[in-house]
């Protein structure tokens, strides 16, 4: 039997929490930042920059994971030297991130870089130096992104305030915006992090309100993937959806393509970018008659690399199994080792537990041939299931 499909493509922009808080654009590389653009996902290499063969693989494996612009290390002379051929050969925008010394600045100007992040918390005699940078960063017609972190406060900002409060984040992101804007530069997007989420977002909601500079979210030293993910996930998640934020990264004890399947994640989950495969699946319970852990994890498994919106439902019981895979585009609803599986709402058929992940994944593939879609076409759909 033939069934219409409809992958749940909306015919109109998917609801949001609340509309974007208006700022001034900007465009590092040819991704623009501002609330006239989507909301970017950003990471950065671990690998030593002068290493150009190692960041350059690192960079396209973070680009095939979906990352929009990376940063990059320049502690020292030889990572300056590197940042030529990184820039020109990277297929993603590529930030210079700038400590201690200020002549690497104009070196990554030099060099191409797409922006650079500066730290004026711990660049030496950086505000003496603001009128040359503006200089340097307007002629070559890029934006410099101002990183106050809670862990280098300016000595002043610190003396004042005592620690890193909401108020002293932000007021040294400002005062070192105006020494810019003095000089008759203001291509700027701004972050204040910290690496508790309450007083981050407070930082953030404070600065917003003051201001029209684009903003890059971050929670600093966020911590090990579980905890930096929930971290990350809760002030994104408040800042985003009262429509605060033009681009993030979600900072991970991890490897940096967790940050971007993270990022990307929690940015679908607030449609703030197309969803892309998500499986609906049941905690499991007492009830549960089939094994809910495994079938999820294999279903994941097997659409993995999926991009279109494709909402596919794994349910362990007659309780909640039914409706749940009657309003996904694909589902299961199990029970007594078998699984109803469902296409839009209507049960096509009937078949045993060891059959119901092969069963899904060729339903998706036969959507995708009614469907003409490549995308989904080239989804693996040869798997191991355990009988």
């Amino acid at each position: 039997m033939s069934l219409p499909i409809g992958l749940g493509i909306p015919d109109a922009p998917p609801p949001v929490l609340a509309p974007r808080r208006k700022t001034r654009q900007l465009m590092v590389g040819n991704v623009g930042v501002g609330s006239d653009h989507p909301v970017s996902v950003q990471s950065m290499t671990t690998t030593k920059t002068h290493d150009i063969n190692a960041t350059l693989q690192q960079i396209a494996q973070l680009t095939a994971s979906g990352c929009d612009i990376v940063r990059v290390a320049c502690p020292k002379t030889v990572d300056a030297e590197a940042l030529p051929i990184i820039a020109k050969k990277s297929p993603i925008p590529v930030i210079a991130d700038i400590h201690f010394q200020p002549k690497y600045i104009f070196s990554a100007i030099e060099a191409g870089c797409a922006a650079v992040r500066v730290n004026p918390g711990n660049i030496k005699e950086f505000d003496g130096r603001v009128k040359e940078v503006a200089k340097a960063a307007g002629d070559a017609g890029i934006p410099i992104r101002i990183g106050v972190n809670a862990g280098s406060l300016d000595k002043r900002i610190m003396d004042k305030y005592g620690k890193a409060t909401p108020e002293a984040l932000v007021e040294s992101a400002i005062w070192e915006a105006q020494l810019f804007e003095e000089h008759g530069y203001g291509d700027i997007a701004i972050s204040v992090k910290h690496n508790d989420p309450v007083i981050m977002v407070e930082a953030y909601r404070q600065l917003a309100a003051k201001t029209d500079y684009p903003l890059h979210l971050g929670v600093t030293e966020a911590g090990p993937a579980f905890q930096g993910t929930i971290k990350s996930a809760v002030a994104f998640g408040w800042l985003l959806g009262s429509g605060i934020g033009d681009t993030i990264r979600v900072s991970l004890s991890a490897d940096p393509v967790e940050e971007i399947k993270v990022g990307d994640r929690i940015l679908q989950s607030l449609n703030l970018r197309q969803r892309k495969l998500e499986i609906v699946s049941c905690p499991s319970c007492g009830r549960a008659q089939v094994d809910v852990y495994k079938l999820a994890d294999e279903v994941t498994a097997a659409l993995d690399g999926m991009e279109y919106p494709l909402r596919v439902a794994v349910m362990g019981c007659v309780v909640n199994g039914p409706g749940e895979a009657r309003d996904a585009d694909i589902g299961v609803a199990s029970g007594n080792g078998k699984g109803q599986i469902f296409v839009k709402g209507e049960v096509i058929k009937t078949v045993p537990e060891s059959q119901i992940v092969q069963t899904l994944v060729e339903e998706a593939m036969r959507i995708a041939e009614e469907q003409g879609l490549e995308e989904i076409a080239g989804t693996k759909a040869s798997i191991k299931v355990t009988k």
